[in-house]
């Protein structure tokens, strides 16, 4: 028994190391084309995004703008979670910004608190 259970504590005690390894760093696309780049900023906690590129429905000229310039500005609040503004159609929205695996980010956008809408973003 202590055969099995010296392995399994091991790989139980390196999962928390592995979790914090991952980071949103780095370049994301929704599945219309929409590419952010994401960076820690502030304090080295705080998330900022830059959109790259804008395609689908969302390619306006009030978004089109916006291309290489910092739109997500979010606080860190938990583990892989950050909330914020993001700017969408030239205005400020809340944002809630989650990593919910290595590979995959989800961006809910708020207006009034009630009209919301969630993207995924996977990574390039």
């Amino acid at each position: 028994m202590l055969r099995f259970a010296l392995p399994l504590a091991l790989t139980l005690l390196a999962l928390p190391v592995a979790a914090q390894d991952v980071t949103p760093t780095g370049a994301w696309v929704d599945r219309y084309g929409t590419a952010f780049e994401f960076s820690m900023c502030g304090d080295g906690t705080d998330l900022c995004g830059v959109l790259r590129d804008i395609q689908g429905k969302s390619r306006t000229p009030d978004n089109l703008a916006f291309v290489n310039r910092q739109v997500v500005k979010a606080e860190q609040v938990r583990n892989n979670e950050w909330k914020g503004t993001v700017v969408f159609d030239g205005k400020q929205a809340a944002a809630t910004v989650t990593q919910v695996s290595p590979d995959t980010i989800e961006i809910t956008g708020c207006r009034g608190g009630i009209f919301c809408q969630t993207l995924t973003f996977s990574r390039v």
